[in-house]
């Protein structure tokens, strides 16, 4: 634990960095974590590290940003100095080439981020959930002191929270960036079949038919929240995990200890979806769940299972929200068939500080373009939603 120069002693404020979670008092730290975002929770984090999926020799170096008053933990930001820019989903890449071929050095930076993880949280955690006054200050002065010290090229704040995107983008030099995903929000549904009655007639007639491909599979199909969970199902959840990556062609950034940790610490944060063949599981969706908040990660089969993808990734997560009164499950990054599935496009948001003077301008003047882009795509799936409009809408045939 290092402190952090700063000017902050009128307000009896400290800023230190933390480059292992394993300084920090899980209490104090998840005191600030707030109560529907597993994400940001000590322990969750705590695993990258205590797996070495995080660390030395992988390109994200934690170097999280701390801020007390009086001894007490009182801001908070997961901050890692990053090498390259894999695990991330708010791309940068094009960025990064403009800069080397520019001359301009664009590694290390700062991410302050959930590593692997596409959902939208608090980065800046603050008491009382607040993004002003002196506590909130002092972390974003600690992150830039950070980027001083260690002589980063650039600062992003990664899936933000709309009011932390509104703070920050007011602030000069800062530059706030727009992208989307696709999400399911519950009104308030009291059954799944609510949440079919709200929509067009062909998009329910093809959620049932294919709800029933995966029941008539013949596998057996369930979903457990994670302190229920067999060993071979924990097995087979990793196991997915790597399968998938492995067949997609993509980094399997997790390790095995990553999931004995989870399984460990936060076994209630887990819900998984199922499908197995006699006792042994064939496929499965792991999701992380807190509070009013449901968020899908990883997803994998051991065979070809006509609509078990959408069964066990969407409807099974989406009757679980409903069920649980959750009112908000991200489903992941990308997936533009997630609309026919009933998940509406949702803006996620960043905000980037980019040291070199000709890079951040260059860059400034593409993202209104960029925003524009994606408002427009946002808008076209909105209007090719499932759902009904109910204003005016005609009447639906019977089915």
């Amino acid at each position: 634990m290092t402190q952090c120069p700063s000017e902050l002693g009128a307000t009896h404020l400290t800023v230190e960095i933390a480059p292992s979670l394993a300084a920090v008092d899980p209490a104090e730290w998840d005191a600030l974590a707030g109560d529907d975002d597993p994400f940001v929770e000590h322990a969750f984090l705590a695993a990258f590290e205590a797996s070495r999926s995080v660390g030395r020799g992988t390109g994200w170096d934690p170097l999280h940003v701390l801020v007390r008053r009086a001894g007490k933990l009182v801001a908070a930001a997961p901050l890692y100095a990053k090498s390259h820019s894999y695990g991330e989903y708010i791309f940068d890449w094009g960025w990064a080439s403009a800069a080397q071929r520019a001359g301009i050095r664009y590694y290390p930076k700062l991410v302050s981020a959930v590593p692997f993880t596409p959902a939208t949280g608090r980065r800046l955690l603050v008491e009382g959930g607040t993004t002003a006054g002196p506590a909130f200050e002092a972390l974003v002065a600690g992150i830039h002191a950070v980027a001083d010290q260690v002589g980063v090229s650039s600062i992003h704040w990664l899936f933000l929270t709309a009011a932390e995107h509104g703070a920050l983008a007011e602030r000069a030099d800062f530059l706030a960036r727009t992208t989307y995903q696709f999400h399911f929000t519950n009104p308030g549904y009291a059954t799944f079949d609510d949440y079919l009655g709200a929509m067009r007639s062909a998009a329910r007639k093809e959620v049932r038919r294919e709800r029933r491909k995966a029941a008539e599979s013949g596998l057996t199909l369930a979903t457990k929240r994670g302190t229920d969970l067999t060993d071979a199902e924990w097995k087979a959840l990793f196991r997915f995990y790597t399968d998938t990556a492995a067949r997609k062609g993509a980094i399997a950034y997790l390790t095995q200890r990553f999931c004995d940790e989870i399984r460990r610490t936060i076994p209630p944060r887990v819900v998984a979806a199922l499908a197995s063949r006699g006792d042994e599981p064939v496929a499965g969706a792991l999701a992380f769940h807190e509070g009013r908040q449901l968020f899908g990660r990883y997803w994998g089969a051991q065979g070809d299972f006509e609509a078990l993808h959408f069964e066990l990734c969407y409807y099974r997560l989406i009757e679980f929200a409903i069920e649980h009164r959750i009112t908000r499950f991200e489903a992941g990054a990308q997936g533009e068939h997630k609309l026919r599935r009933g998940l509406l496009p949702s803006p996620t948001y960043s905000i980037h500080w980019i040291r070199h003077p000709g890079l951040a301008e260059a860059i400034a003047e593409y993202l209104p373009r960029e925003t524009r882009s994606v408002e427009a795509e946002m808008d076209y799936f909105a209007e090719h939603s499932p759902f009904r409009r109910l204003e005016g809408a005609e009447p639906e045939p019977q089915e």
